[in-house]
């Protein structure tokens, strides 16, 4: 049987402040489009295209003119930060073309243009909140790279708090990429917060946790039980680059970890490490990549037809065995249904999950009915259970 041909378009930063991440968001892609091509049953042959935009958000827009307007593509998976899926929008809006966005996101955004296959506020952010307030941590520092991600999910956090008895002590940011975070790094000693919430990506954020753990090691702090960082974006594949020293003990809350003890994950990981054996860990970023990709190719096959209008038909229709577990797409928002976890990082560069949704979680990108006030019923939220 002929297979149809499907070009998708791959825009990803291997390069620039966060090249770690769109390393391994490419690589999840990639693992995905040769799956596709190599199952028999399958009637849909993916054809990537993949241009590096180095972290800088104008090479994303040329990209995605070309992709859409010079190329004719319908179809692209890409962006990290929210600035880059703000900037190439509108291009998308002309074409009328569907960007498959694979990150977790600050939400409060829905797009007939966009499929977000990454985690929603209330699948990464909420629980967090929920975590830290049940295990006794209420004042907080807020720290974070200048841009939208980081600005909302502040705001979420210190909503949280505030409705719950929390508060918080200090907002401080520095630009994508800044690596002279010293006066971050006193500013938490000075102030001795219950917990940091750092919202820094990429080069920022490896800085900041090696030189709060040297410092808090010079003082005789230890860092991880008094005044722990936690993060919505911290993943393996920034373990490494944070080294051995200062990479264990953060808390992170991700729908997806490495060491997550399912026959299924057990699987795509040995995948992962034969396709890319000096790659490290697989990781959250690129399994939202490897999602999108297999959520496209099944959604294309079911409706038979490439245009973005029928693909989105279909797409409510599309199940998935993800490495974290059965997922879907929403078809009235177009989040994806997902896991939420905390994992607790090692000094391997792997983590400990700690908590585990025991239910698939609907997406909430607007927080609408996800509560955000504590229900004072246990120790974990009512979708989540403490695994240690």
């Amino acid at each position: 049987m002929a297979r149809t041909m499907v070009p998708v378009g791959l825009m990803f930063s291997c390069q620039g402040p966060y090249g770690a991440l769109g390393r391994a968001m490419l690589d999840g892609a990639m693992l995905a489009v040769e799956e596709v091509n190599a199952d028999p049953d399958q009637t849909v042959e993916l054809q990537p295209r993949f241009v590096e935009a180095a972290g800088q958000n104008d090479r994303y827009v040329a990209a995605a003119q070309d992709f859409l307007g010079r190329q004719g593509l319908k179809h692209v998976v890409g962006c990290y930060t929210s600035s880059s899926r703000k900037e190439v929008l509108p291009v998308f809006e002309k074409y009328d073309a569907l960007l498959w966005y694979p990150s977790h996101y600050e939400g409060f955004e829905t797009s007939e243009n966009v499929v977000y296959t990454g985690a929603s506020p209330n699948q990464h952010v909420v629980p967090l909140a929920h975590f830290m307030l049940r295990q006794g941590y209420r004042r907080c520092l807020l720290l974070g790279s200048n841009y939208i991600w980081a600005w909302e999910n502040h705001r979420i956090m210190r909503d949280i708090l505030a409705r719950n008895g929390g508060a918080v002590l200090a907002e401080r940011y520095l630009p994508v990429g800044e690596t002279r975070v010293g006066e971050m790094v006193e500013l938490a000693l000075k102030m001795r917060p219950d917990f940091i919430y750092s919202t820094f990506i990429g080069d920022s954020a490896y800085c900041f946790l090696r030189m709060l753990r040297a410092r808090c090691t010079e003082l005789g702090i230890d860092q991880p039980r008094e005044m722990p960082v936690t993060s919505c974006s911290l993943a393996e594949s920034e373990l490494n680059q944070i080294g051995p020293e200062a990479c264990g003990g953060h808390l992170s809350s991700s729908v997806y970890f490495s060491s997550i003890d399912t026959q299924r994950n057990r699987d795509w990981v040995a995948a992962w490490n034969r396709r890319y054996p000096g790659n490290g860990p697989s990781s959250a970023d690129a399994e939202a990549s490897y999602i999108a990709i297999h959520i496209l190719a099944r959604a294309v096959r079911m409706a038979g037809d490439l245009r973005p209008d029928a693909v989105l038909s279909r797409l409510g229709d599309v199940r998935f065995d993800a490495p974290q577990g059965p997922v879907r797409v929403d078809p009235e928002n177009r989040h994806t249904w997902l896991w939420p976890r905390i994992g607790r990082s090692r000094p391997d560069g792997s983590f400990d999950v700690v908590q585990a949704a025991a239910r698939l979680v609907r997406p909430d990108p607007y927080l609408v009915w996800e509560p955000l006030d504590m229900d004072g019923a246990g120790p974990v939220a009512p979708y989540l259970q403490l695994v240690k």
